[in-house]
């Protein structure tokens, strides 16, 4: 699939927030409810840095296939190129900041 610029319109999320967006970093803020998903997806060119704010986020990933479970306060980076899905891991909303960078952005859907 092609790589998309802005992938908000193929999943839910209970809110999304930009804090800082600037050529080649950017700061998103995101809740999940319980049985929301940010799906199967790699980026080309940025890694994604994940900080728990509230709540259980589960990351799945590939490439070695790996869970990754993280507490408020955790944080976890997965690197470009690395394929990943973003759960929530408990039975209440997640809140986490992403951080991305330091490149290009872009949402390599993987199906």
């Amino acid at each position: 699939m092609e790589p998309l610029k802005d992938a908000s319109h193929l999943y839910e999320v209970e809110y999304r927030a930009y804090h800082l967006e600037r050529p080649g970093f950017r700061i998103n803020e995101m809740r999940l409810s319980p049985t929301q998903k940010v799906p199967w997806h790699t980026h080309t060119n940025v890694g994604d840095t994940f900080y728990v704010l509230e709540g259980n986020l589960r990351i799945y990933l590939m490439d070695p296939k790996e869970a990754v479970d993280l507490a408020p306060g955790k944080s976890y980076e997965v690197v470009a190129g690395r394929p990943h899905l973003v759960t929530n891991a408990g039975e209440t909303p997640v809140s986490f900041l992403i951080m991305q960078g330091v490149g290009e952005y872009d949402y390599v859907p993987i199906v």
